[in-house]
C-alpha cells in the first residue's frame, strides 16, 4: 500500500490500534455534526474493515492521517455511486483537535495528486450545511458545481441537501496534475 507524505503528515494504512481513537473521533458530537448520526465502536471497526477492503481492491482510499505519530482522522480517495455514478471522491474526518491547522487542506492536496495518476476529474460532496469543509474544498481549488439530495439521507432530515465539488486535472486526462 502507497503511503503518502506531506511536509507535515504521514498519511499511512491503518493499525489496530487506530480503532480506538477513530471511535472516540466518530463519537464526537462535534466531528459528526454533519453527518446522520454518531458511530458506536462497532459501527466506527465496521468503517475502518470497509476501508482497508477499499484499499486491497484498488490500493488506495482513505488513509489515516498521522501527525506526529498520533492518529488525527483519515483523508483519502474512494470510489463513490451517490451522484449515480462511478465517481473517485476526495475526502477527510479529523478529530478536534487537528481542526485550524491545515491539515485536511494539506492531506487532500496529497491525495488529489495520487488520485490524478488514476482518473481526470475528482469530486468531494458534503451537507450543504458543511461549510468548513466545502471551504476546503475551495482552497483546494475545487469548483462547486451543484446541489443534490443525497440518496442514502432520508427525505426531510436536515442534511439531505448535499453540494459537489469537482476538480479536472490539467489536461483532463489522468496523469495530468492541477
Amino acid at each position: 500500500m502507497t503511503e503518502l507524505r506531506t511536509e507535515r503528515l504521514l498519511l499511512r494504512r491503518w493499525h489496530e490500534t487506530d480503532r480506538e481513537p477513530m471511535a472516540a473521533l466518530n463519537a464526537d458530537p462535534e466531528v459528526m455534526e454533519h453527518f446522520p448520526a454518531l458511530l458506536d465502536r462497532a459501527q466506527s471497526d465496521s468503517g475502518i474493515d470497509g476501508i482497508k477492503r477499499h484499499f486491497e481492491q484498488h490500493g488506495y482510499g482513505l488513509w489515516a492521517v498521522d501527525v506526529e505519530g498520533r492518529l488525527a482522522g483519515f483523508t483519502g480517495i474512494q470510489w463513490t455511486d451517490v451522484l449515480g455514478g462511478n465517481d473517485l471522491e476526495v475526502g477527510w474526518r479529523l478529530a478536534r483537535w487537528a481542526w485550524g491547522h491545515g491539515y485536511a487542506t494539506e492531506a487532500a492536496r496529497a491525495a488529489l495528486e495520487f488520485g490524478f495518476d488514476h482518473v481526470d476529474e475528482i469530486i468531494s460532496v458534503t451537507a450543504l450545511t458543511n461549510e468548513r469543509s466545502w471551504r476546503v474544498m475551495e482552497r483546494l481549488g475545487m469548483q462547486r458545481s451543484g446541489e443534490f439530495d443525497h440518496p442514502r439521507i432520508p427525505n426531510g432530515h436536515r442534511l439531505r441537501r448535499h453540494v459537489v465539488y469537482r476538480l479536472p486535472s490539467a489536461g483532463g486526462q489522468p496523469g495530468q496534475r492541477p
